[in-house]
């Protein structure tokens, strides 16, 4: 078979057999280009308590593992010790503001906050040099939760109760020790390893939070489709978690999420609605139990919405051994399968296009501020921007201009400043910009012909260390090629990519860390405004 779906952590345990461990590079691509800092300007430095240090003296940092929007996951092997590790490696080339700094220090001090548990990734150190910030911690070598549940090729409630359970206890940690994760969803967990019993750990905690009793939030983060209602209203507190756990329930019991639409702003709708289906399969054949815990963890009512402790003290956890132990049925399993796959392609593409956002386009951009703030105050008001979207030809219409100031300018200042603006201006060109689709597309067709075929899309996910590559691409055709010619096209392409999901097909998946800024707003009578598409 060669190497192409095996995992790199596997080839990367043969290399160190088979050589004298002189730490050599073996893979790991670009370390040094991407410095982020021009000839004339000092390096940043993020994490003032961690000398600057090479990290390639205490490590060897090997193949890529997956990237994010900020870092890239690298498998890394200590030298001394060859134990096998993971590193995050987050360029500062794209810390752009000071929230994206003091985002990645608090994750620093997230992580070594939390106590060693055996449900979440255990944290090593960070480490800086001029380019990065590293975070060193345990390899979780068994893939991704939704991966696992479609491999094993069955789901029951029992099986269920075993991940939730795990779930809400790194949710309990988490605010005992005056933490609010604020990014729950299966992407966030993975297996340890492949074994059958693998734990299973929590790996993320770049959007956490610290907090204290009775402390409220107004940023919108987390993912489109495990949001709590409050989050779209921009009052929260710890509660949110359970939300978020609540949704993942759902989907592991049924295979698709209780709050589903073809756009953001349709989600977030049906989010405020709040109406679970418990009709269609297999929920009758759901016990009682279970949706009683559903219905708890998606309540409302903060008041009478379940905590961590109550959670795991519902019959239905307290019994889990008792839940019923019968496959839910291929229709499940169907709907997770399609879930994870698109889920992993989209992510893929979106990755893609943000290494497209040049140093050059945030120059850009930096002009571009530079034009609209037109009496030179550092911040953009309302009208100032009105002005230089029509200058620049911007396809955001007016009425949505004040939408557009209050939903970053979380400091109710009522004008945006530098770092406001950039932030905003990136997300929108990731996602509107149809040259970065184009590219995204021709780095998926790389013998130029116009197409993505089977063996290409196939080739791009192993970058991602996709163990099962060809079974996925031609399942994830099923799903795009709708012409069903054996190849996608470039508007199938992007057909992908533009449409919302419709769970009813189960067959669209669009997962970001942050809602578009541009399409909530809240009304002074606490109603909410979802804009137009």
């Amino acid at each position: 078979m060669g190497n192409c779906c095996r995992s790199p952590a596997a080839v990367a345990r043969e290399d160190v057999k088979s050589s004298n461990f002189s730490g050599h590079d073996h893979g790991r691509k670009d370390k040094s280009s991407a410095a982020g800092v021009g000839k004339d300007k000092k390096p940043i430095t993020v994490l003032t308590d961690v000398k600057k240090e090479n990290i390639e003296e205490k490590y060897l940092v090997d193949k890529e593992l997956g990237r994010g929007e900020f870092g890239v996951t690298y498998l890394c092997i200590d030298r001394e010790t060859r134990e096998l590790l993971a590193c995050k490696s987050i360029s500062k080339r794209k810390l752009r503001t000071a929230v994206d700094v003091d985002d990645v220090r608090r994750e620093v001090a997230i992580m070594k906050h939390l106590p060693t548990n055996s449900s979440i990734v255990r944290f090593k150190e960070a480490c800086e040099d001029d380019n990065a910030v590293h975070l060193v911690m345990e390899l979780c070598e068994g893939g991704e939760l939704f991966d696992r549940i479609v491999a094993r090729g069955h789901y029951t409630e029992r099986a269920a109760a075993s991940v939730v359970r795990t779930i809400v206890e790194v949710v309990q940690l988490c605010h005992n020790h005056g933490v609010i994760h604020r990014d729950l969803k299966p992407e966030n967990f993975l297996f340890a390893n492949k074994k059958e019993n693998s734990p299973l750990k929590a790996i993320d905690f770049g959007l956490s939070i610290f907090f204290k009793p009775g402390e409220r939030f107004s940023e919108i983060v987390g993912s489109p489709y495990y949001m709590a209602p409050e989050v779209l209203k921009r009052n929260y507190g710890p509660e949110i978690d359970i939300w978020s756990a609540g949704v993942i329930l759902y989907i592991l019991l049924c295979g698709v999420p209780p709050f589903w639409a073809e756009s953001e702003q349709g989600v977030a709708q049906a989010i405020i609605r709040g109406v679970i289906d418990f009709k269609r399969e297999p929920w009758p054949s759901v016990s009682e139990s279970a949706k009683s815990l559903v219905r708890q963890m998606l309540e409302p009512d903060l008041k009478l919405r379940l905590t961590a402790k109550q959670v795991l003290e519902h019959p239905w956890l307290q019994n889990a051994k008792k839940a019923p132990n019968v496959p839910l049925g291929d229709v499940v399993k169907s709907r997770l399968k399609q879930f994870s796959l698109m889920n992993r392609f989209k992510r893929k593409v979106l990755r893609v296009i943000a290494d497209f956002l040049s140093a050059e386009e945030v120059e850009d951009l930096k002009d571009m501020f530079r034009k609209i703030d037109t009496d030179n105050d550092g911040v953009v008001s309302v009208d100032e921007l009105k002005a230089g979207l029509r200058k620049f030809n911007s396809q955001l219409a007016e009425s949505d201009v004040q939408t557009f100031v209050e939903a970053v300018d979380t400091g109710g200042k009522g004008n945006l400043d530098y770092g406001e603006f950039l932030a905003v201006s990136l997300h929108l060109r990731r996602m509107t910009n149809d040259e970065h689709l184009r590219k995204a597309f021709s780095y998926f067709d790389k013998d130029d012909n116009g197409f993505i075929e089977p063996n290409e899309l196939c080739d791009a996910l192993m970058e991602d260390g996709a163990d099962d590559c060809t079974d996925v691409a031609n399942d994830i055709f099923q799903e795009v090629d709708t012409d069903k010619d054996g190849k996608i096209s470039y508007d199938e392409f992007v057909a992908m990519m533009k449409t919302g999901t419709d769970w009813r097909k189960a067959s669209r998946h669009y997962s970001r860390g942050r809602f578009n800024s541009l399409s909530i707003k809240l009304m002074k009578d606490g109603s909410l405004n979802l804009g137009n598409e």
